[in-house]
C-alpha cells in the first residue's frame, strides 16, 4: 500500500506542478482550447482539495485510499479520459449556473461584512495602541517625577549632614555609654579610696592624742 507521504508527492508533482507549467504554456502561447481546458481542470481541483482536506480526516483508514486519489488526479489529467472536462461540464458547470446569483450575493455580503468587520477590527486596535502608548508614556512620566523626588530628598538629606555633622553609628553610641561607665566607676573608687585615706588619718590622729594623753 502507497503511504500519505507517497500519496502527498504524487499529487504534488503530477496535480499542481504539472498542470502549473502547462497553464503557463496556454498563456504564453494564447491557445484558447488549452487555456479553458486548464482552467477547468483547476476548478475541479479545488473542488478536489476541498474535499481531500475532509476526507483526510475521517476515512483516510479506507483501503487503497491514497491509491484512489492518485488514480483520480491521473484520471483528470489524462488527455484520453479527460475526466476534468466530463466532471466540469456534467456537474460542475450546471451546478454553478444554476446558484450563480446566490453565490454572488453571498460574496459580496461577505466581503461587505469583512470590510466592516476589518475596518472596526482596526479601529479598535489603533485605540488599544494609543491606550497603551497613553498609558505608557504617563507611568513614565510619574516614574521620572518619583526619581526626581527622591534624587532631590537624598541631595537635601546629604546637605544637611554636611552641615550638622556625621550622626553617631549604633556601634559609637555603645563604645561612649561604656567609657561613661567606666569614667564613673572610676570616680567611685576613687572617692571611695580617698575616705577610706581620711578615715585612716582619723584614726591615727586619735591614736596620737589618746597617747598623749596617757602620757
Amino acid at each position: 500500500m502507497i503511504s500519505a507521504l507517497v500519496s502527498r508527492f504524487v499529487i504534488l508533482v503530477f496535480g499542481t506542478l504539472y498542470p502549473a507549467y502547462a497553464s503557463y504554456k496556454a498563456i504564453k502561447t494564447r491557445n484558447t482550447k488549452e487555456y479553458l481546458k486548464w482552467m477547468m481542470y483547476w476548478v475541479i481541483f479545488a473542488l478536489f482539495t476541498c474535499a481531500e482536506t475532509v476526507a483526510d480526516l475521517f476515512v483516510c483508514w479506507l483501503p487503497f485510499y491514497y491509491e484512489l486519489k492518485i488514480v483520480f488526479i491521473i484520471w483528470l489529467l489524462s488527455p484520453a479520459t479527460q475526466g476534468s472536462k466530463i466532471i466540469y461540464k456534467k456537474i460542475v458547470h450546471r451546478q454553478l449556473a444554476k446558484h450563480e446569483e446566490e453565490i454572488d450575493t453571498y460574496i459580496e455580503q461577505a466581503s461587505d461584512k469583512g470590510y466592516s468587520a476589518l475596518l472596526e477590527i482596526g479601529s479598535r486596535g489603533l485605540s488599544y495602541a494609543t491606550n497603551v502608548v497613553l498609558t505608557t508614556a504617563m507611568k513614565g512620566q510619574t516614574a521620572v517625577a518619583d526619581h526626581l523626588r527622591r534624587s532631590y530628598s537624598l541631595n537635601d538629606v546629604g546637605s544637611n549632614q554636611l552641615f550638622e555633622g556625621p550622626s553617631p553609628t549604633d556601634s559609637e553610641i555603645v563604645i561612649e555609654r561604656k567609657q561613661k561607665k567606666e569614667r564613673t566607676k572610676k570616680q567611685s573608687a576613687k572617692a571611695s579610696s580617698d575616705l577610706s585615706s581620711v578615715d585612716e588619718e582619723d584614726d591615727d590622729d586619735s591614736k596620737i592624742s589618746s597617747s598623749k594623753r596617757q602620757v
